[in-house]
């Protein structure tokens, strides 16, 4: 089954405010720490969306989309296409609303967050990334069926992301910029919406890996671009192949700037937030400290948004225990201001 995207419009606050009363009894109001580095470092607070129940922020979103769905679109059933975190949402809000669920789900996804939908009821059908890419923008699957719920690109599952932007600026009024991780774009989209519409002056950052970094390159060349030479990573939940035109036009009016860090840096990021303050983050999750922490989006106060942490302890184990060269102590992590 085919669905026909709506056209684009701007996520308003109001459409934001209603999605944050739709999912109180959902979600988690999750905590904003600080990071203790020294003055030397930026002054940087963390969005812990990694302690939300399904330990990522697709919660928030899928939450708001399955709530909006009509009597004989529960009744269908729904399914999502997802590398792990927007599969555990949409099937955690469907078990408590009694849907039934369906995810179009890569198969090279890590075996944690394949557990976690199965457990949480969703019918798998595992697919090559590829393939899964192209389901996205097609918004079809053969064997998929029921009412279609867009991981990134849907008026309502933007809407419940942007809930986190209410948070942060209740929590810290005095924040100067914020850091999202991109993969579709929809974290970025419904932040940026809810802080612009609040506090212009705030700088929205997306940041991606160095091996799929398409959103920075769309903004170089000013147009939405395919990443060339991308390569698949530990970081899982963040870099696409491409950027999709309509993510782009929403993007747009809302993130002030992209960032791309590497590898390294980032697993540098997760064993920080290991060491310094006992937080858990997958791949994608670390990229926006990795970025704080470069300088590039200035000195703070900044925001960075711990989107994730579904990462099988294993793999975690082995990227953190990655030695830094002798001449860097645990935090020197290549700050640039």
């Amino acid at each position: 089954m085919s669905t026909t995207p709506e056209p684009i419009r701007p996520i308003k606050l109001s459409d934001i405010r209603a999605a944050r009363e739709r999912i109180a009894n959902t979600i988690v109001r999750t905590p904003l720490v600080r990071l203790e580095l020294g003055r030397e470092f930026p002054e940087i607070r963390l969005k812990l969306e990694n302690l939300q129940p399904i330990n990522a922020y697709k919660l928030r979103g899928a939450a708001n989309a399955v709530a909006l769905l009509s009597e004989e679109e529960r009744k269908r059933g729904v399914w999502t296409i997802s590398a792990g975190n927007a599969g555990q949402g949409v099937a955690y809000a469907a078990r408590a609303a009694d849907v039934p669920c369906a995810v179009v789900v890569v198969e090279t996804a890590p075996k944690s967050k394949l557990e976690r939908m199965e457990a949480l009821g969703a019918k798998l059908i595992p697919v090559p990334y590829n393939v899964a890419w192209k389901a996205l923008d097609e918004r079809s699957f053969p064997g998929a069926d029921g009412t279609f719920i867009h991981p990134f690109d849907d008026d309502n599952f933007i809407a419940g992301h942007g809930t986190m932007g209410l948070e942060i600026l209740e929590e810290a009024p005095d924040t100067a910029a914020v850091i999202a991780s991109i993969g579709g774009g929809g974290l970025i989209t419904g932040v940026g919406s809810a802080i612009k519409a609040l506090k212009p002056e705030i700088k929205i950052f997306g940041v991606e890996p160095e091996t799929a970094a398409p959103a920075a390159l769309s903004f170089e060349k000013g147009s939405p671009q395919a990443f060339p030479n991308w390569e698949a990573s530990f970081v899982d939940g963040a870099g696409g192949q491409s950027m999709f035109p309509r993510m782009w036009e929403r993007m747009k009016p809302v993130v002030d700037g992209y960032l791309v860090v590497t590898l390294e840096e980032t697993k540098n990021a997760m064993r920080l937030m290991a060491e310094k303050a006992r937080i858990i983050s997958e791949g994608a999750g670390a990229l926006p400290l990795a970025a704080a922490l470069s300088g590039r989006a200035g000195k703070g106060p900044i925001v960075a948004i711990v989107s994730g942490g579904n990462i099988d302890l294993n793999k975690f184990c082995e990227l953190i225990a990655v030695k830094t060269p002798a001449s860097q102590t645990s935090i020197d992590l290549g700050l640039k201001i």
